[in-house]
């Protein structure tokens, strides 16, 4: 009797990781009848399995997120499109993602997320106590993986449409517009809106406090100026360091720089 209760349990609407299947099915096909496409037929799947991973994980919290995340940053990118199709400087594919842009950019939330539930699980079978502020800290890493990479979304896509003067974070000589690792005030001023935005939605559901908001702000900065300077200096020597590549370092280094400070921070109060 204990076993068919557990098992109709699990199969409940109750269930995250039912709710997270039925949902990401209904907007994959939705996104795969839309006009509009923002993932290849490819990016559509991985999409969906990066929704169902991060909704059974950590609820509609994180999924809040991670959604955010995807529609602003396609909007983004869809800002002054002709022009920069027209210099040669847009991304590939008309902005639409694929497989390596999802998990280029999602693969350290998605790492967080799944650590926040491997803890959980613990917790709650009795093997360990539930380590609060483990899971804590990596719900900040998963907040900050991806205020870095709307930051690093705008301030590229804001700069190549807006920026009226470009330079190479570098040597700061000046640069055209879409040069790797080349910056300006008008993106750098985009992207710290953005990630502020990011973060204070993930503090609004409950994914950080308010000191995790300054946290993450200046996590992203710090990475996004990082990943700047990688694609001024290395990025062009190494085929295989490609711009999905980069931009899971860039995610990794905001989540562990998030992470450190507020480290800091803690033993700062002790």
């Amino acid at each position: 009797m204990q076993n068919s209760e557990l098992f109709f349990n699990y199969l409940s609407w109750s269930n995250p990781w039912l709710v997270a299947i039925a949902l990401n099915t209904v907007l994959l096909a939705i996104g795969t009848i839309a006009p509009k496409k923002l993932l290849t037929p490819a990016g559509q799947f991985h999409g969906w399995l990066l929704g169902v991973l991060i909704w059974g994980c950590l609820g509609w919290q994180g999924y809040a997120v991670v959604m955010f995340y995807f529609l602003v940053g396609s909007g983004v990118t869809s800002i002054g499109k002709a022009q920069k199709e027209a210099e040669g400087i847009a991304e590939k594919r008309s902005g639409a993602r694929g497989p390596e842009n999802v998990w280029g950019s999602a693969l350290t939330a998605t790492m967080s997320a799944v650590g926040v539930l491997a803890l959980s699980i613990l917790g709650e079978t009795g093997k360990m106590p539930v380590p609060q502020d483990a899971i804590s800290l990596l719900l900040l890493g998963y907040a900050a993986s991806f205020c870095t990479k709307l930051s690093d979304t705008c301030a590229s896509e804001i700069g190549k449409a807006y920026g009226k003067r470009t330079f190479l974070i570098t040597s700061l000589q000046p640069v055209p517009r879409g040069t790797e690792g080349a910056v300006s005030l008008e993106g750098t001023i985009a992207g710290i809106v953005g990630s502020i935005l990011i973060a204070l939605l993930s503090w609004a559901v409950g994914l950080i406090d308010l000191t995790g908001i300054v946290f993450c702000v200046i996590a992203a900065f710090i990475a996004t100026n990082i990943e700047s300077v990688i694609g001024a200096t290395v990025q062009s020597k190494f085929e295989w360091l490609t711009n999905e590549l980069v931009n899971f370092f860039n995610t990794l280094i905001g989540a562990i720089a998030a992470i450190v400070l507020a480290a800091a921070w803690k033993a700062f109060l002790a």
